[in-house]
């Protein structure tokens, strides 16, 4: 549904009288044959003609840069309404509406008593709708002893207004305009009765609309060309696609980075970043069984856009273990926009809300993404304890996770060495606790891959394997150390499987073996697969059973870590 048939819907159901019209604000939308700002599409859409006994709508309209303005055929009435109930009291309403571009919090007042007056007249003929602009900036939300007093005097008349029971229970609408309820001052956004409707981003058609009523430099329109164009500039605002649009020439280039540009600029610095990862599944030495698994069921479902696609997954394990590196390698096969997700707090007052929504409405306007949040236990508060603004963005984010109308749209990849301190909420199916998946050291087969990629530079001129002794130099190697010692052979320029011994030899682990061993046995415990577990000594026929008793073990074995204080 459309931000104007749900406004519409609300308003005739007296659903609510005060409403937030909030989201994409600054775009451009049809009305009619022409593509209009927002303020001239309400007033345009709201502007019926008055039918025969049936009560007419006046919009009231208020822009900070421009005075009151009072549109639609009953205006007449409500000037007729005003001297009578306020003859000898105030100016006529002409006089009252001049300059009040000059003083909003005068502005406020007038569109209050407008309100009074239409309900103390019980034969009027009209219903008004009061649409305020900038309403993030004549009350903006801050903590009242840093208010100015005007700005004070505004969040009090609006309270008192919209918390009116006369107001409340009558015909008359109010819509504060705003890029986001957040940046209205709470005292405001907060009421009950205030309710809030999103203008979301442009969707595939009305981008496509766009495109095909603004030409660029005569290029063919095709069906396909449309179809590919609207496609391709997926969240994107309409005033950015015509900037394409003008560009001497358009390419899948020119638009992938107007697009990365584009989302970037709306959420501030250090919010997202873009990734293109550079290394497919093919480029991953070792995890022969992971890959497989990646292939055949991870990568389809997270392609996927019906009931069978993954909100997403977490992948555990110890530090140095690959875990970055082969899922970069997996969103490289899933061919659609990769956001690392770094930080969505704000050291200023109410901002972390305001990134948050604008983060939600630039993804959920992209066809398909993948979010990768690397320290995924840093990343995100908890619910229980921490501060306010941590729990309440927290929970937002874990809502997003189990949104349903966001399956098969939004991937979440998050990598952690420590997955049992990822909150539970997070790990619960329905979230990423659908799949969890477990990086471990390289072992048997994929070992020996790890080791002739590691000497891959060097003419061995036998076997490598012969002797155990280049096996016994890198015995617990995790995949970090394999990478550390193959650049330290380079480095040097190792000529003969010696020389290279020689290195693998001298180099030694740091002292972080318990440390890796605890984040080891949590990502096995925190595993969501039994056929991603490795092979359990003695197993028998009943697999379930010897995972039952070797997560038993593990468990054991990870407390008397904890005793010795490793975490």
């Amino acid at each position: 549904m459309s931000f104007g048939s749900q406004l519409s819907r609300i308003i005739n159901r007296g659903q609510s009288r005060s409403i937030v019209l909030a989201g994409n604000i600054y775009d451009l939308y049809s009305e009619g044959s022409k593509w209009v700002p927002l303020m001239e599409y309400l007033t345009k859409t709201y502007n019926i003609k008055k039918q025969p006994q049936k009560r007419g709508l006046v919009v009231v309209k208020y822009e900070m840069n421009d005075d009151i303005e009072i549109i639609g055929d009953a205006r007449q009435e409500v000037f007729e309404n005003w001297d009578r109930i306020f003859k000898s009291k105030e100016k006529n309403l002409h006089e009252c509406i001049k300059n009040t571009h000059k003083n909003g919090t005068y502005a406020l007042e007038l569109m209050r008593m407008m309100t009074l007056a239409a309900r103390k007249s019980p034969e009027r003929n009209y219903d008004l709708l009061l649409i305020v602009e900038g309403a993030d900036m004549l009350v903006p939300d801050e903590e009242i002893s840093r208010m100015s007093l005007y700005d004070r005097k505004r969040v009090a008349i609006l309270q008192d207004w919209l918390s009116d029971p006369d107001f409340v229970n009558g015909k008359d609408t109010v819509v504060l305009v705003a890029e986001s309820r957040s940046l209205i001052h709470h005292r405001i956004s907060r009421l009950p009765q205030v309710v809030t409707v999103e203008v979301a981003s442009p969707d595939f058609e009305t981008r496509r609309k766009f495109i095909e009523e603004n030409p660029d430099h005569g290029e063919p329109r095709t069906k396909e060309r449309l179809d590919e164009l609207a496609s391709q500039t997926a969240g994107l605002s309409l005033h950015a696609v015509r900037q394409i649009l003008r560009s001497e020439k358009i390419t899948s280039e020119i638009i992938t980075a107007k697009v990365e540009e584009y989302i970037s600029s709306q959420l501030g610095d250090g919010v997202i970043e873009f990734k293109k990862p550079s290394h497919t599944l093919d480029k991953v030495v070792g995890f022969k069984k992971l890959k497989e698994f990646a292939r055949k069921e991870l990568i389809p479902r997270f392609k996927a856009k019906d009931e069978s696609a993954l909100t997403g997954c977490a992948v555990g394990g110890a530090i140095g273990g690959g875990k970055t590196f082969f899922f970069e390698a997996v969103a490289a096969e899933l061919g659609m926009p990769v956001l690392i997700m770094k930080s969505m707090r704000s050291q200023w007052f109410g901002q972390t809300d305001v990134i948050f929504e604008r983060f939600k409405r630039a993804i959920t306007a992209l066809d398909q993404v993948a979010i990768f949040v690397d320290e995924a236990d840093t990343a995100f508060g908890k619910i229980q304890g921490g501060h306010e603004t941590e729990r309440r963005l927290t929970g937002k984010i874990q809502a997003m996770m189990s949104d349903t109308r966001l399956r098969g749209k939004v991937i979440w990849m998050l990598m952690t060495a420590r997955i049992h301190l990822l909150s539970p909420d997070i790990r619960r199916p329905g979230r990423v606790g659908d799949l969890i998946i477990p990086i471990l050291d390289p072992e048997d087969d994929d070992r020996r891959e790890f080791i002739e990629w590691t000497f891959k530079s060097i003419n061995a001129g036998h076997d490598l394997f012969d002797g155990g002794f280049i096996e016994q130099a890198t015995r617990g190697f995790s995949a970090a150390a394999f990478a550390g010692l193959r650049s330290q052979i380079k480095a040097v320029g190792c000529k003969t499987v010696l020389e290279a011994l020689e290195i693998a030899n001298d180099m030694l682990p740091p002292d972080i073996e318990e440390t890796r061993r605890y984040q080891t046995l949590q990502a096995l415990l925190n595993c969501t697969r039994m056929s991603l577990l490795p092979e359990i000594d003695g197993e028998t026929t009943d697999r379930r059973a010897n995972v039952d008793a070797a997560r038993d073990k593990w468990r054991k074995e990870a407390r008397e870590l904890e005793l010795k204080g490793v975490e």
